[in-house]
């Protein structure tokens, strides 16, 4: 390191000082090293384009990766294909490839590409106009988004060769006017779904329903397209691309992508309290780490969980590093932000003028953001798949690379921290996707009628419809007209079905400190908890507080403020069993499958000092209950596991087994830990017995509370062992939860209840 500046020359040097740093190898609990991986190449494959060879060999591709070749091989042999490989592997010629070749043989022939987002299909788009503009032919390749001007789409209907767009404006924009795109759906030969393993939970149930109309609108125009599908790494590629597009895929998983050497280093926070498992902030930490890569000169990813992570984050790190790099060149990233923002910041990554992000887990994507060298992650990120997603984000392109994971307090964090072999030894998580939830296919029956009308015995998916369409006509929604159901409404439906929620309402953020200019969005489920009046919402490290929140029309109006600490609210939650769908009974314990409704009431909130992080106010949060009506796991505790205690202890003993389960549960789902909740009550309505409660936080759920119906055992297991290897005395919000929580005996009694299951709970 260069004593004047205290910059470093080259990534490798920095590892080399950070590995003589004792401050910070003293909380380095493990060091992963990932040696460099040699390509494994294959000729071109026989019979492609002259012109496409051209075209590869002007951008020094000789040969092709091991993948694009077999892909290209498969997808020509008429197959659909699912290709998966890690970040920056080159997956994007696995699609391009057969999709060229196939128009320059048939200059009819199209091709209808979907992203999940609108940035990653901007890079997309450039990518393929500069092979297509080196090999001079008339392939014409257009975004269709929102942001095309409506001249352009006029033009991009009749004449594009390659449609590139993403499920929203497929739903809502294309799909509706069918009619306006007969060149398109007539000769559509390729569908590229890039990112697939980013379509779970409801937005992914969501798009499974879009894929079925749009394979209904392609048979009716008389094409059969071949689907191209590309993915991360997860657990179940092929499994979860054959239930999205509900077709057989020929799976390639046999990388043939070169990549540095990668060091992944795992980061545990010092502990400032020993009685009571306290460590310091994650958040403090991260700010140290990615302030001394950022100061010595390494262009650095930061990742948060959170929304209000990132802004906290940033302010930390621009006023960290201001005078020395100045605090434009640190910026934050996130799904709130308005698309011109996005592009800006993408362009400065991509120049090297930001040094570095804070970001989401919008950028885990493939968007192209030039060459960072480090990744620092704040938290667990929540599955094994997103964090080699977004360490993938460093040292791209053969380059070494350091991530350094910091871990927080939650139990799920330090259980990897404890554990490491169970982070790099296991493969990732599994997609979910609940194609058929009621609300969300009743919903795409209703825009599919509206595209063309059902006949009876048609199948939409798996599903027969005979029910819903009965249902539909009852409501007036539908006109039966012999063996044909109508769409009699006068508006089009999918205008008000949003992919991204199963309930259909977006809250607007308003801010008025200067006029009225719209900032940001927020769901539904997260409105009452995130801004409520007074809350105190950040925006591009900027803080407002919510002056007026009008529920009926779904605004808030906010206003800037310069306040030294955030807001984080409370939520009661009442619960009712409505229905049983499966049960099991093992070792004393009940396990219950079914559907229930759920009665959540924000109550308070609490004002969080910004940095030390302690409680220095509350105040009452007026709101009405949402009612929601979803899918449920759960199970009981026979009444002689909870004799001689009383309803204190049981009380104390079920909320730090939930605590601990709450956060365990995302290791078997690829979900936000946020999608899935837990409520112990200790005396069930249902059955008057204790009882721990999970639940899908969304209207009919999407199959997250089944697959942990399915891993209970494992789920109790792993419950039991991170409690009794974590070395507080008698609770910590590393297990069971804050004395505060659970009282003194917190951890005693949830480790005597769990081992009373011993040998049972499976």
């Amino acid at each position: 390191m260069n004593p004047l500046t205290g910059k470093v020359s080259s990534i490798a040097e920095m590892i080399d000082w950070i590995r003589k740093s004792p401050e910070i190898m003293s909380q380095v609990t493990y060091w992963h090293t990932i040696p460099p991986r040699d390509p494994k190449l294959a000729e071109f494959p026989e019979g492609l384009h002259e012109g496409i060879r051209s075209a590869l060999k002007h951008k020094n591709i000789n040969r092709l990766y091991t993948h694009q070749s077999d892909s290209f091989r498969e997808a020509t042999a008429g197959n659909h294909v699912v290709t998966v490989t890690p970040t920056a592997s080159g997956k994007t010629l696995c699609y391009n490839l057969p999709v060229l070749q196939k128009i320059l043989e048939n200059d009819a022939s199209r091709a209808l590409y979907l992203f999940p987002t609108k940035a990653l299909a901007q890079d997309q788009v450039a990518e393929l106009q500069e092979m297509v503009d080196f090999m001079e032919v008339d392939i014409k390749t257009h975004t269709y988004d929102g942001d095309t001007p409506p001249t352009v789409r006029q033009a991009i209907r009749n004449a594009g060769h390659i449609v590139v767009t993403n499920p929203d404006m497929l739903h809502s924009a294309i799909l509706p006017h069918h009619t306006k795109w007969v060149k398109l759906f007539e000769n559509l030969n390729y569908i590229v779904i890039d990112e697939v393993h980013s379509y779970r939970g409801v937005f992914g149930s969501h798009v499974a329903n879009v894929i079925r109309r749009l394979k209904r609108i392609c048979r009716f125009y008389g094409s059969n397209p071949r689907f191209i599908c590309a993915s991360a790494t997860i657990d179940n590629p092929k499994e979860h691309a054959e239930r999205l597009i509900g077709e057989s895929v020929s799976l390639i998983d046999n990388n043939g992508a070169p990549a540095g050497e990668k060091h992944f280093v795992f980061y545990n926070p010092p502990v400032v309290n020993q009685q009571l498992g306290i460590r310091k902030s994650s958040v403090l930490e991260t700010r140290k780490l990615a302030g001394t890569l950022l100061r010595s000169g390494i262009q650095t990813i930061v990742f948060a969980r959170s929304r209000v992570r990132v802004e906290i984050l940033l302010t930390y790190l621009q006023e960290l590093i201001a005078h020395e790099l100045g605090s434009k060149s640190i910026r934050g990233y996130r799904g709130g932000y308005l698309p011109k923002l996005r592009r800006e910041i993408e362009r400065g990554l991509r120049s090297g003028e930001i040094r570095g992000v804070v970001s989401t887990n919008a950028l885990e994507l493939g968007i192209d953001i030039g060459q960072l060298q480090a990744c620092v992650l704040n938290g667990y990120p929540g599955t094994i798949a997103s964090t080699w997603q977004q360490s993938g984000r460093a040292g791209r392109r053969q380059e070494t690379s350091l991530t350094i994971l910091v871990a927080s307090s939650n139990p799920l964090d330090q259980y990897l921290i404890q554990n490491p072999r169970y982070f790099f030894e296991r493969p990732p998580e599994q997609a979910l996707i609940h194609p058929d939830n009621l609300i969300i296919l009743v919903d795409h029956v209703k825009c599919a009628a509206y595209e063309l009308p059902f006949e009876a015995n048609e199948s939409f998916g798996g599903e027969q419809l005979t029910d819903i369409l009965e249902f539909l006509t009852e409501e007036q929604v539908l006109h039966q007209v012999k063996d044909r159901w109508y769409w009699m409404e006068q508006s089009f439906p999918a205008h008000n079905i949003s992919l991204r929620s199963a309930a259909q309402e977006n809250f607007i953020i308003i801010d008025m400190t200067n006029g009225h200019r719209v900032i940001g969005e927020c769901d539904r489920f997260s409105a009452p908890t995130l801004i409520h009046e007074e809350a105190i919402y950040i925006h591009e490290g900027i803080q407002f507080q919510v002056e007026k929140l009008d529920y009926e029309e779904k605004k808030a109006y906010v206003r800037q403020v310069n306040v030294d600490y955030f807001t984080d609210a409370s939520l009661a939650v009442q619960l009712k069993v409505l229905h049983v769908n499966r049960e099991g009974n093992s070792g004393g314990l009940l396990r219950q499958l079914g559907e229930v409704t759920v009665n959540a009431q924000p109550t308070i909130f609490k004002k969080i000092r910004l940095k030390t992080h302690e409680n220095i106010g509350s105040g009452p949060i007026r709101l009405p209950e949402e009612e929601l009506h979803t899918s449920s796991y759960w199970f009981t505790f026979d009444e002689s596991m909870s004799a001689g205690r009383s309803a204190n202890d049981m009380q104390h003993a079920l909320l730090g087994i939930a605590n601990v389960l709450a956060h365990i549960a995302p290791l078997y789902l690829m979900c936000d830990p946020m999608d899935i909740r837990v409520v112990p009550q200790v005396r069930a309505v249902h059955n008057k017995l204790p009882t721990v409660f999970f639940y899908d936080r969304y209207p009919g759920g999407v199959g997250l509370s089944e697959r942990l119906y399915e891993v209970h055992g494992q789920l109790m297991d792993q419950a039991r062992s991170l409690i009794t290897g974590c070395g507080c005395l008698s609770g910590c919000p590393a297990c069971v939860g804050p004395i505060e929580e659970v009282g003194l005996l917190g951890k005693q009694l949830a480790l005597e209840l769990l081992s009373q299951l011993e040998g049972g709970a499976r």
